[in-house]
């Protein structure tokens, strides 16, 4: 999973990027201080792959992994090439989610490059650049489907498609809320367009601000924002996550405990970014390798089995699955097999959050 990180310029991204992947990325009080964007791998915290490797003490422990993209500070004309433009709109491209920073606090002592904090306005100017961009694309789609046109009628339906879409981009709406049939969506989907993607607003506030996130306006002018299309709000501080970052494993729980907090942000990105991209894992286990592997829900079997190796999918007989509960609550996979608690799944299964899998093939 590639998250990108966007924003305004100095409205906390770098910071933010810097807690949740200890990357060190340039982070100061001026704008464009991100110029090439900076890349983390963060390891996903998992309990399950925790206790499977307690039983079997591996020789290797591999999490699932998040890669985030530190993107430059886009401002008014990024699309037209103003500031360090469209280079910036092509990063974006390659990422599955957007995390999109916005400022929730005043502070007089850090410059915002718009002067005052307005969330709503902060929201529609990278908007606009981005839903600019797609109307280029959706432009260049249109004409392509209107010459394929004269030699087949089938690519009639594809420009009415893109030409409705048009109009709604031409609004200032996002691909996100566009209206209409499951099949059109797929066929805009194939096109490589920025605001459909799904987004994370990350509600940027400071210490006093986060322990009452609920009650800032500025955070509830955001969520109005999500709610309409779909989107989701997370209220985070990115100066504290940093603090965190900095701390011991170990202390990590006591200062969360102290600030009121149940969660570091990184945590609750992470299961948010989850959610809303539709993904889940299943494990492997043994004395090899302990693994999660990350999957979009509704995966079946023979094609999790492919996430691991395109044989065990082209190959596929069987899958042995136990959920990861049953599992923990015999305590081994011989007790879980003793109480006939592991399965013997085929093609058509779907797997299941925290499935432990044993894939059996033959090519």
């Amino acid at each position: 999973m590639k998250l990108g990180i966007v924003g305004l310029p100095n409205v906390g991204k770098s910071t933010l990027f810097n807690a949740i992947t200890n990357a060190g990325a340039e982070s100061a009080n001026y704008p464009f201080c991100t110029i090439e964007p900076n890349v983390g791998m963060v390891m996903v915290p998992d309990e399950r792959l925790d206790f499977l490797a307690s039983i079997y003490e591996p020789k290797k422990y591999t999490p699932a992994v998040i890669e985030f993209v530190d993107i430059a500070g886009l401002v008014k004309g990024a699309s037209k090439g103003e500031g360090l433009g469209n280079k910036f709109l092509s990063n974006i491209r390659n990422t599955d989610a957007i995390v999109h920073v916005v400022r929730c606090f005043d502070d007089e002592n850090v410059i915002h490059v718009e002067g005052s904090t307005d969330p709503k306005r902060d929201v529609e100017i990278i908007d606009l650049e981005l839903i600019m961009a797609d109307m280029e694309m959706v432009e260049r789609r249109i004409e392509k489907a209107n010459k394929n046109a004269k030699g087949d009628k089938k690519y009639l339906h594809e420009a009415e498609v893109f030409k409705a879409l048009l109009e709604h981009l031409n609004e200032g709406k996002s691909v996100r809320s566009f209206e209409c049939a499951p099949e059109d969506m797929e066929l805009i989907a194939t096109s490589d367009l920025l605001t459909i993607k799904p987004i994370i607003y990350a509600a940027n506030m400071d210490e006093d601000g986060i322990g009452d996130y609920e009650n800032n306006p500025y955070y509830q002018q955001l969520c109005a924002i999500a709610e309409a299309e779909g989107a989701q709000v997370l209220p985070i501080c990115a100066k504290l996550e940093a603090e965190i970052a900095a701390l011991e494993p170990d202390e990590h729980e006591m200062f969360l405990e102290e600030l009121g907090l149940s969660q570091s942000g990184l945590d609750r990105m992470i299961k948010t970014s989850y959610a809303l991209l539709g993904l889940i894992s299943f494990l492997t286990c043994g004395p090899d390798e302990c693994r999660a592997w990350t999957i979009k829900r509704g995966t079946k079997a023979p094609q999790a089995a492919g996430k691991i190796h395109t044989d065990f999918e082209r190959g596929f007989i069987r899958a042995e699955i136990v959920a990861f509960d049953d599992l923990k609550a015999c305590g081994s996979m011989a007790a879980a097999k003793e109480k006939g608690l592991v399965r013997s799944e085929g093609k058509e299964y779907v797997m299941n959050d925290g499935d432990v899998t044993l894939f059996r093939f033959n090519v």
